[in-house]
């Protein structure tokens, strides 16, 4: 695959919690320069974010309830809504994962609509997280399949923050329950080419990966800029 195309399936995470603004910028920077789909940023740097992709292919993500996704399903419906009247294009929220793994289906539900009925009249894509490496098989096809029903956009398997990331057998559980009604996508531990390429062909239509590691997934002579730890 050209590098070009595979930079397009890419969410370019620039989410690490002590990044000064300066060294927001320059990740936010690398990713479009790379021509990535989306930088994906914390809710602070969306006005950064917007100035510097203004004028070029890629769109400004952000996220929503992160890294634990426990906030209340009013309060996420309220950060969605500041954060589509900021102009975001792209919104990735991370579901109560503590719910899914209790089978409270009904409050599971209440906690990804919430987010949904804000995003889904706005045209912003809503991507949800929901923290695969946390969830047996059962679990996540049960809430792929929920996250369908509610009309989200995309199912995506992990936020980064936590133990693991994403694995073959958790994307593939997804996109079984998936059936086509909701996009997926891999994020966690994707840090070269042959890994990404991998997911791809799985038929993931989105990757989220850590902002040092576009260079090498893109397969760019370009040196990293910037040294990541602890996230992606």
């Amino acid at each position: 695959m050209a590098s070009e195309q595979l930079a397009r399936y890419l969410d370019h995470a620039v989410l690490k919690p002590s990044m000064s603004q300066s060294e927001a910028a320059d990740a936010i920077q690398l990713g479009v320069d790379y021509g990535v789909r989306t930088v994906c940023v914390r809710p602070a740097d969306i006005k950064l974010a917007q100035e510097l992709c203004r004028g070029t292919n890629t769109q400004v993500s952000c996220v929503l309830a992160f890294p634990h996704g426990t906030n209340l399903p009013d309060g996420k419906a309220d950060e969605a809504k500041r954060y589509v009247d900021l102009g975001i294009s792209e919104i990735d929220m991370v579901a109560n994962y503590g719910l899914i793994r209790s089978g409270d289906w009904q409050r599971v539900q209440a906690d990804m609509e919430a987010v949904a009925n804000i995003t889904r009249p706005a045209g912003v894509l809503l991507k949800v997280i929901l923290e695969t490496t946390q969830l047996n098989d059962d679990q996540i096809r049960s809430a792929t399949t929920l996250a369908a029903e509610t009309q989200a956009d995309f199912v995506k398997t992990s936020t980064g923050f936590a133990d693991g990331g994403a694995s073959e057998q958790a994307v593939s559980a997804m996109l079984d329950a998936a059936g086509g009604r909701i996009e997926v996508k891999a994020s966690g531990g994707i840090r070269d080419r042959e890994r990404a390429e991998l997911f791809v062909k799985m038929g993931c239509a989105r990757l989220g990966v850590g902002y040092a590691s576009t260079p090498a997934i893109c397969d760019s002579d370009t040196k990293d800029i910037i040294d990541e730890s602890g996230s992606y």
